[in-house]
């Protein structure tokens, strides 16, 4: 956790991936993040893709670290009224739900705009709330299927699977996932959006969708595959359809531990580097100065002779030969638990060990950028369901009487 958003304050009103992960992002960069969950369960992301403990799943624990939960319900007059004191104190409103689901609540972005013009009004939903497919419930997959990112056939059962996509470029395909991609490019937005707003003092009104952001993030494989046709001369590309990685140089071995790199000595300057350190100047060849790669494209002699060499070491031994001498050549890691032997990945911590109170013992995902080279922490473990209600209200000035009376008439749960 950072502070380059140390100060601003969040509501976040939503429940799964989408909206939660926008949370956690800005939490992780140091913003009060408040979550708002309706009686009587709250976001039951708590609940689903498997348990630690009862109602504390890993994608909770993940991605509402760094938030505090307060339970309103919103279709009462007083949990309105909270609300909106809440949000008198706010910056950032993140809208997780379908568009008009907020609006129908009376606390869209037209209500609180007209409340106070200032607000950064974020709306994360899976196609966005603009176009045909805005009121569309949307989960997982169906953000990267709308991209066009999941290749998909039919086997000889008769059933449909995802296969592996060979379009130029693999397509979206390396757009990455919706949920992740699209809460990127949502905060990204956010935190522009505030800048501007210290400039000018002028809200918005920013509309983010998952399938989106898999396009935009999958921009070369999108841009290729759009223009396809366009191109004069394809020196360099596979055609579509055909199968990827077929270069010798820009290719996967295997290591004498059983393990892999990833070796991309395409520059001459990289292939020459490696052929003498490895002894073998007789695969060096003639040098064409005007071309600026070289990927060996289905060179399977040269492949063959590849990963007789690369075998000849371990993964360990190669990667330090490759950070000693310059080469790109890097460890190809299979599965995550693989990733906690990685030096570089101990190096970055981009995982962390913590300690939630009721589930125990966690790993973390952090942040992919070191900010003033501090180390990442978890300010707030994910919170109960309402674990924070009357600690909120207290700070919007409610006093212990109209409290207790918030819960008797269940305008409030929690704590």
């Amino acid at each position: 956790m950072s502070d380059l958003l140390e100060g601003v304050r969040v509501i976040e009103s939503a429940v799964l991936l989408n909206g939660d992960t926008l949370g956690m992002l800005l939490g992780d960069l140091g913003a009060e993040v408040i979550k708002v969950e309706a009686p009587p369960a709250g976001d039951y992301l708590r609940d689903i893709l498997g348990q630690i403990e009862p109602r504390h799943s890993p994608a909770h624990l993940q991605v509402n670290k760094n938030k505090r939960s307060i339970a309103i319900d919103l279709r009462t007059g007083e949990g309105r009224q909270a609300f909106w004191k809440l949000l008198d104190r706010a910056d950032v409103f993140i809208d997780g739900f379908t568009a008009g689901a907020a609006d129908r609540l009376g606390i869209g972005y037209t209500q609180q705009r007209a409340r106070k013009p200032d607000i950064v009004y974020c709306q994360y939903t899976g196609f966005g709330c603009t176009g045909p497919y805005a009121a569309m419930p949307t989960h997982g997959q169906m953000m990267n299927a709308g991209a066009a990112s999941v290749a998909l056939d039919t086997g000889d059962d008769g059933f449909v699977r995802p296969v592996e996509n060979r379009e130029l470029m693999w397509g979206t395909s390396i757009g990455g996932d919706g949920t992740a991609a699209g809460a990127v490019h949502a905060a990204l937005r956010v935190a522009a959006a505030l800048f501007r707003r210290q400039m000018t003092g002028q809200g918005c009104f920013l509309d983010a969708s998952a399938a989106d952001a898999v396009v935009a993030q999958g921009w070369i494989g999108a841009v290729y595959g759009l223009n396809y046709d366009r191109i004069t001369d394809h020196t360099g590309l596979r055609a579509p359809g055909s199968e990827p990685l077929t270069g010798a140089k820009y290719q996967y071995y295997r290591t004498s531990d059983g393990r892999f790199v990833l070796f991309c000595c395409i520059e001459p300057k990289f292939w020459e580097r490696f052929c003498r350190l490895v002894e073998r100047d007789d695969l060096v060849g003639r040098r064409v100065e005007e071309a600026a790669v070289d990927f060996a494209r289905d060179a399977a002699d040269l492949r063959r002779e590849l990963q007789a060499i690369i075998e000849t070491r371990t993964q360990r031994q190669w990667v330090e030969l490759a950070v000693r001498e310059r080469l790109p050549i890097g460890p190809a890691h299979q599965g995550v638990a693989s990733l906690r032997d990685d030096p570089q990945i101990a190096a970055r911590q981009i995982l962390v060990e913590g300690d939630h109170p009721i589930a125990g013992s966690f790993t973390y995902v952090g942040e992919p950028v070191i900010v003033d080279e501090q180390p990442y922490r978890v300010a707030r473990p994910a919170p109960a369901f309402g674990a924070d209600t009357t600690e909120i209200l207290e700070e919007l000035g409610y006093n212990e009487s109209q409290i207790a009376q918030l819960f008797t008439a269940g305008a409030v749960a929690g704590d």
